[in-house]
């Protein structure tokens, strides 16, 4: 089996971010400043060694940038954001594309993992890993794109960098029509939600390992690990019920989850740093916003507030 150590990586304190306030948005190109990005940074280098990035638009570069300016200590896992490629009838926000649009978006795929590789390159000594997607094959997905061409994504960056290359997903399709995608990859990440498959605390955690776990045994020869896993604070009742977000639940979730991830030595990236406002429908209680461990004016919640009580 190929380990984690054989590629570079170590185990340590992980999370995933996502820089975006209020009145800013990577749908419109509205990025944080170098000021803003670098007081985040300045906030999560108290608490996590590892961040997962998503994109290499203007943030990324912020991001970066950042680190090697300030000398801050981070490790960077650096993912390319992809455009559908094609239509997904299954998606239940939907996910309909004219030809024309799945066409440019091929293009912008393309220019996409360009840009990865160039920033993998330029930011060696940051970035440790790369990822060549994000859930673009889940049943659900607003975004899809073919295995095969996610397998010529890896192709291409393990050519074009040398870097560690992985793609990142739900738990369900890694065990069914991902097997010839993970046989390119270096090591397989993986994303587990309970909350979202109506999972109540008291079997969160089991649920979570069995995700994981369902994966790491169909690939023993390979390095497996968590890219995303959290527990909103929030919710309108679409797709989580109201009385299962809350900062009680989150932090109840993210201590059994970290202590699972350390007694087992399973790098687990948790989701997210700061609720993002500028997701999902503009109802205030929609689920996307609230992922956060901390607010978006940058306080800690419940599950970090003893730690950074100075913020509060």
């Amino acid at each position: 089996m190929k380990r984690l150590e054989d590629l570079g990586i170590g185990f340590d304190s992980a999370i995933c971010y996502s820089g975006y306030r209020c009145g800013q948005s990577p749908l419109d190109g509205t990025f944080p400043s170098y000021g803003q990005v670098l007081e985040d940074l300045r906030i999560l280098g108290q608490q996590w060694h590892y961040l997962r990035i998503y994109d290499c638009s203007r943030h990324a570069d912020l991001v970066l940038e950042a680190i090697r300016h300030e000398k801050l200590d981070f490790q960077v896992m650096l993912g390319a954001d992809l455009a559908a490629e094609k239509s997904n009838p299954d998606c239940p926000w939907g996910a309909d594309f004219p030809g024309p649009v799945l066409e440019a978006n091929r293009a912008a795929n393309d220019s996409h993992i360009h840009r990865l590789m160039e920033l993998a390159r330029e930011y060696a000594d940051i970035v440790f890993a790369v990822s060549v997607g994000n859930e673009a094959t889940a049943q659900w997905s607003d975004h899809q794109v073919p295995v095969n061409r996610l397998m010529d994504f890896v192709g291409r960056v393990r050519h074009g960098t040398n870097k560690p290359v992985t793609y990142c997903e739900n738990h369900v399709p890694w065990v069914g029509k991902l097997e010839s995608l993970a046989a390119e990859l270096d090591f397989i990440s993986v994303h587990t939600y309970p909350v979202w498959e109506y999972r109540t605390i008291e079997d969160a955690l089991e649920y979570s390992r069995r995700n994981y776990e369902s994966v790491a045994l169909h690939y023993p020869e390979k390095a497996v690990i968590i890219t995303e896993a959290g527990w909103t604070t929030a919710s309108n009742g679409r797709g989580i019920e109201a009385w299962n977000a809350s900062e009680e639940l989150q932090a109840e979730y993210y201590g059994k989850l970290m202590e699972w991830s350390r007694r087992e030595k399973v790098l687990t990236f948790f989701f997210e740093a700061f609720d993002e406002p500028w997701k999902g429908a503009p109802d205030p209680l929609e689920p996307e916003k609230h992922w956060g461990v901390f607010t978006v004016d940058r306080r800690p919640k419940r599950v970090m507030r003893e730690l950074y009580s100075h913020l509060e």
